[in-house]
């Protein structure tokens, strides 16, 4: 495929993903009614009505009354009414409970409480998409290797530090409410690539793309520890690869546990995770004692800056203690423009999977078109 066709390629897919937001939001009920996606219609019709966001701390407080008055209730009671949380609500105080952390961070993202729910199928933004036409690295890996000598490159492939990096990413909603009206399942997809775009001399190849289906069971939680309400948790399934032949094959599957916590403007993620091994197929052996057994992202909301925090560690000491940082600021352009501008540093092993046991500071410069919560909108 030429460096033409595959620029179109990629416009075609951006354009696609920042139509949406560019667009002015309908002014008539029929302009609303024409919507397909019943989030945009639902988002279109608030919007005509100046509906507002909803008041979290209302429902929490809600909640934490409806669970006083259920705690106070005889034992058959309880039983009966199913106040553990997993069944249907039938009262007023078990239906508080159910909306509880109603427009919060992680209820944007994960549509955790029942208000919030908006169906299956329809396409959400998962994680940050984003093109950076500047992404530079301090230390090029010409000779990707591996402990395994099958995935060991033997030549040097004559790579530039300074090349385009873009990522674009989906989630859908496939089952809601498996337990009463709690656990979601979600199919996500995320797609990263590193285009070595100014060097010419090896003809502008992608060096490498990163492939990220996941399966996740997510559920929403109502509890508060040390000033943070946690508002989910969820386990999964989650693959990675590269989709390249050997020696330059990369892959690893893991089961995911992510735990997610918020508070004002702030949110906290934490993912453990148990790698499933490969057996004598690895491509990359040991490769959570570099990319780590866990991350944690902390982000933060302050106008229409975006302001996050990566962190992830192998978990153990001496010379299998690696890891690496990732900082991600999306700040805004103009005041007309929905996209921001996004500034991004990474120091550590494993800015990418063919890079899994390589240690180096990369630094990218470009627009962000969606972030984590999309600050300020």
């Amino acid at each position: 495929m030429t460096p033409t066709i595959l620029r179109s390629a990629l416009l075609v897919a951006l354009t696609a993903v920042a139509a949406p937001a560019l667009a002015q939001t309908p002014n008539s009920l029929e302009a609303c009614a024409a919507l397909e996606a019943d989030a945009a219609r639902l988002a279109c019709y608030d919007a005509l009505a100046g509906r507002g966001t909803p008041d979290t701390a209302q429902a929490d407080s809600d909640a934490a009354r409806a669970r006083e008055v259920l705690d106070a209730a005889p034992a058959p009671a309880r039983a009966v009414q199913g106040a553990d949380g997993l069944f249907v609500h039938e009262t007023p105080a078990q239906a508080a409970l159910a909306n509880v952390g109603r427009g919060s961070l992680l209820d944007s993202r994960w549509e955790l409480a029942r208000d919030s729910k908006l169906g299956l199928f329809n396409f959400r933004v998962y994680k940050p998409i984003y093109l950076m036409p500047v992404f530079w690295t301090s230390d090029v890996n010409d000779m990707p290797s591996s402990l395994n000598p099958n995935n060991t490159v033997t030549s040097p492939q004559g790579l530039d530090s300074l090349e385009t990096k873009f990522q674009l990413s989906f989630k859908t909603k496939a089952v809601e409410n498996l337990f009463g009206d709690n656990g979601d399942i979600w199919m996500g997809y995320t797609q990263s690539s590193r285009w070595q775009v100014y060097n010419t001399e090896q003809s502008r190849p992608f060096r490498e793309t990163n492939y990220e289906p996941e399966v996740l069971l997510v559920f929403r939680n109502g509890y508060s520890i040390g000033g943070w309400n946690g508002r989910m948790a969820a386990v999964g399934i989650n693959h990675q690869s590269n989709g390249r032949g050997d020696p330059l094959s990369r892959s690893w599957n893991r089961i995911m546990f992510n735990v997610g916590l918020d508070r004002d403007n702030w949110a906290l993620m934490l993912r453990p995770w148990i790698r499933l091994s490969d057996g004598s197929d690895d491509d990359n052996p040991l490769i959570e004692d570099y990319l780590g057994r866990g991350d944690l992202t902390l982000t933060h909301l302050r106008g229409r800056n975006e302001f996050s925090l990566m962190a992830r560690h192998s978990l153990r000491s001496g010379d299998r203690s690696r890891g690496a940082l990732q900082f991600d600021w999306g700040f805004p352009l103009h005041e007309s423009l929905p996209m921001r501008g996004r500034l991004q540093l990474f120091h550590g092993y494993g800015e990418s999977l063919i890079d899994y046991n390589h240690k180096a500071t990369y630094v990218g410069l470009g627009i962000s078109l969606q972030e984590w919560f999309n600050p300020g909108n």
